[in-house]
């Protein structure tokens, strides 16, 4: 028997349309100046009927510029309302939104242009020389538009052959109305990169039904819960994972938004969170950690967050701990990847979770969520594979599927990411019987040790819990006793002293609090822990400074 429900398109267009139609009056700030003697802050507005007559228009400029099917269309851009007309523009026209880290290293720029093959780049002007590093390597791109002013002569010197138009200019030649048709919903509607890879990054498109589906979900009270009546400050960066869902979830929900483009330090975070009084934001553990230090020396309100989001590595269970003792605000950590589009779980406690475990809660990645499922699963030498037992001990390869979750990558046969229809993460963790997850470590990151697993993550933890390291990185090296040892990398905090005696002082914290064996024999001090372009840490840095004997080992 079949059902007798309407065939409706789930698709980015049905977004835009309702987000305008339902709340053209909910509005976008935009971060447009910061005075860091004064802490002014200024900033511009639109509402989403702007965004809708303003997606239109750029829809008619993309035209124009021969965007007529499903061409890729780049952006490398900050958080601002520009982007967000993008984010709906460019799908809703059929054609297919790609988001540039600018982070990237150059070559890896110029590979995931020309791999996902973008024809036109909407760019930042304050970005232009930091794109104009991969010169005449773009040979499929055609047109520039920049947003704000710049010097636009750079781009067409850089790229021969190219056209560079002011994007504000562009848009205002056109049209507020475009014939926006539901394409159809497993069609590519936007797509990112992975990055940290050691090869080339891989390509993962986001069709419009998984795009309205995660976004669905989102509003949903197990994940965010955002509404009309919230206001929505997006930190994590539009070019990370579509800012994790945010920007099609909050105009699906009708929320405000708040950008802050380019002032991601703490003091303009801080201020800004103080005069806009944003209810709900997400950002990865750095951001957290500086505005952390920031409010240690000035004084700073929070107290319009209602919820906060922390994704893309673990967040230390001390870092959530003084938020929560001094600001009442608990952070609540997420887990996902590119892949995933990214929320696959959420921390939140049970409901007969004991107030005094709460925080054991947050401190795993979360629970999944309606719509994904995750298996964990086990190999042995002989690589036969079992599904682990979900008594949250057994640590096993992390195993995703669901219709947010990708089954191939761009233009990439990559078999071995994938088993019986599940996404292999190269996440190792646990799962429990209420289908929590804890992550003990990247595959590549994990430390075996005389048969036993020592999970770098949770060993971190511990160590930044201690109130002389400001960050710790753990990696695995050889040991001829036990195969593999961990060797802790510390970033000390101003005003101590990277000695011996705080490296023993380190090692009695630990013995408080893991097993005598976990307690590294190695170490070393660092000035900051290699990061990757999304904020996470770059331990493979780490791992070949070593292996070249470029960092000072102290045996202790």
């Amino acid at each position: 028997m079949k059902s007798t429900m309407q065939d409706f398109p789930l698709t980015v267009t049905s977004i835009l349309r309702r987000g305008v139609n339902v709340y053209g009056d909910s509005t976008i700030d935009t971060l447009t100046g910061f005075d860091p003697t004064t802490g002014a802050l200024t900033t511009a507005r639109k509402t989403y009927r702007d965004i809708g007559e303003n997606a239109a228009r750029l829809a008619n400029a993309l035209r124009r510029l021969g965007v007529v099917g499903d061409e890729r269309v780049g952006t490398f851009c900050w958080n601002h309302g520009e982007h967000l007309e993008a984010y709906l523009a460019i799908p809703s026209m059929g054609a297919v939104l790609h988001t540039l880290n600018i982070r990237l290293f150059p070559e890896q720029l110029t590979y995931v242009v020309n791999h996902a093959d973008d024809r036109v780049i909407i760019i930042d002007a304050s970005l232009i020389g930091l794109l104009c590093k991969v010169a005449g390597t773009l040979p499929n791109v055609t047109h520039f538009l920049v947003v704000g002013e710049g010097d636009h002569s750079m781009l067409t010197e850089a790229f021969p052959g190219t056209i560079a138009a002011d994007y504000h200019e562009a848009l205002a030649a056109e049209e507020p109305t475009f014939e926006f048709v539901d394409p159809d919903e497993r069609s590519a509607a936007a797509m990112c990169y992975t990055s940290g890879t050691t090869g080339n990054p891989k390509g993962v498109a986001y069709s419009h039904r998984s795009t309205y589906l995660h976004s669905l979900a989102s509003l949903g009270a197990p994940m965010l819960g955002i509404n009309e009546h919230d206001k929505l400050l997006v930190i994590v960066p539009m070019f990370h994972a579509n800012a994790w869902g945010a920007p099609y979830a909050g105009f699906l929900g009708g929320a405000d938004f708040v950008f802050p483009t380019q002032f991601l330090q703490a003091a303009p975070l801080t201020r800004l969170i103080a005069a806009e009084k944003p209810t709900v934001t997400m950002a990865v553990p750095t951001i957290w950690n500086d505005i952390w230090n920031h409010g240690e020396t000035t004084e700073i309100d929070l107290s319009s967050l209602r919820s906060v989001t922390a994704g893309g590595s673990a967040v230390p269970r001390v870092l959530m701990q003084r938020f929560l003792d001094k600001y009442g605000l608990q952070i609540m950590q997420g887990w996902g990847m590119t892949e995933t589009s990214p929320l696959g779980t959420l921390a939140r406690p049970h409901k007969n979770a004991d107030r005094s475990e709460a925080m054991d809660f947050h401190d795993m990645a979360g629970r999944v969520l309606p719509g994904v499922e995750i298996r964990i699963v086990t190999e042995t030498d002989d690589g036969t594979a079992s599904v682990a037992p979900t008594d949250g001990t057994t640590i096993g390869e992390i195993e995703i599927r669901g219709p947010w979750v990708t089954g191939a990558y761009h233009l990439d046969a990559t078999p071995e990411k994938f088993r019986d229809g599940w996404l292999r993460t190269g996440d190792m963790g646990t799962l429990d019987d209420r289908a929590y997850l804890r992550i003990t470590d990247r595959t590549k990151d994990v430390i075996k040790s005389g048969g036993e697993w020592v999970s770098s993550i949770d060993l971190e933890n511990v160590i930044m819990a201690h109130p002389a390291i400001a960050e710790a990185a753990v990696i695995g090296v050889p040991d001829l006793k036990w195969d593999e040892r961990p060797m802790a990398c510390l970033v000390i905090r101003a005003g101590h002293t990277a000695d011996d005696a705080l490296i023993d002082d380190v090692k009695r914290f630990l013995g408080e609090r893991v097993a005598k064996w976990w307690t590294p024999e190695r170490w070393t001090f660092i000035d900051a822990v290699p990061k990757t372009s999304v904020g996470k840490f770059d331990k493979k840095v780490l791992r070949a400074q070593h292996a070249e004997g470029t960092l000072t080992v102290i045996s202790r």
